[in-house]
C-alpha cells in the first residue's frame, strides 16, 4: 500500500515536539519493511530534519533491546533536557563501538529502526509509524540491501524482533500502520 509522502510530512509538521524542541518521528517495524526508505523520503520533505538509524545504537547482532535503551538514555532524554544526544556508532565490521558523536537538537528527528517506538521512548515521540510486509519479502529486501552479511544473522535478528515487538506491542500502539507488501513507501509523482 502506497502512501502520499508529502501529505504525511505535512501532518508531521503539525505535531508538537515532545523531546525538548525536537519533534521525534519513530519509524519502527521488522527488518526489510521499508523503514529507511520512508525515513529518507520524509527527511527530504521536512525542513531541518535529521535521520538517526538505530543500526548505530545496536551493540551487534544481539543488541536490539540494548539499542532501544540507548536511544532513550543517550539521545531522547538529553534532547528533552536541552542537551545534545550522543551516538556511539557500532562498527559492524570490527564488532565494537566507534567514537562518540554529538547529535544536536533539530526541528525533526526521524528515528529509523526496530525498537524506535519502544514504550520507554514513547513519552518523547510525536508519532510512531509502523511498517511491515510479508516475512519472505522482507528477508529478500534485506538480503538485497545488505548482502550475505545480514543473511547469516537473519534468524537470530528476527527472533529478537519478535520478542521485542511482542513485549512492546509497538504495532498496536502505532499512530500509523503501513503495509509495504506491494512496494516500499513511495511518494506520489
Amino acid at each position: 500500500m502506497g502512501i502520499e509522502i508529502a501529505a504525511l510530512a505535512k501532518q508531521i509538521e503539525g505535531l508538537p515536539p515532545l523531546a525538548g524542541s525536537t519533534r521525534v518521528v519513530a519509524i519502527d517495524g521488522p527488518a526489510g519493511s521499508g523503514k529507511t526508505t520512508l525515513a529518507e523520503q520524509l527527511a527530504a520533505q521536512l525542513s531541518g530534519a535529521q535521520v538517526l538509524n538505530t543500526d548505530q545504537l545496536y551493540s551487534g547482532w544481539d543488541g536490539l533491546a540494548e539499542g532501544a535503551r540507548r536511544l532513550v538514555d543517550a539521545v531522547l532524554l538529553p534532547l528533552s533536557e536541552g542537551a545534545e544526544g550522543i551516538v556511539r556508532p557500532w562498527d559492524w565490521t570490527a564488532s565494537s563501538e566507534g567514537e562518540p558523536r554529538a547529535l544536536p537538537a533539530c526541528t525533526t528527528l526521524i528515528v529509523d529502526g526496530a525498537g524506535s517506538g519502544s514504550r520507554a521512548a514513547a513519552q518523547f515521540l510525536s508519532i510512531i509509524i509502523w511498517l511491515d510486509a510479508d516475512a519472505q519479502l522482507r528477508r529478500q529486501r534485506a538480503t538485497q540491501r545488505d548482502g550475505e552479511i545480514f543473511a547469516e544473522h537473519w534468524d537470530r535478528w528476527a527472533a529478537q524482533e519478535r520478542e521485542l515487538f511482542e513485549r512492546e506491542q509497538t504495532h498496536e500502539r502505532a499512530d500509523l500502520v503501513i503495509l509495504t507488501d506491494d512496494d516500499p513507501p513511495q511518494s506520489a509523482p
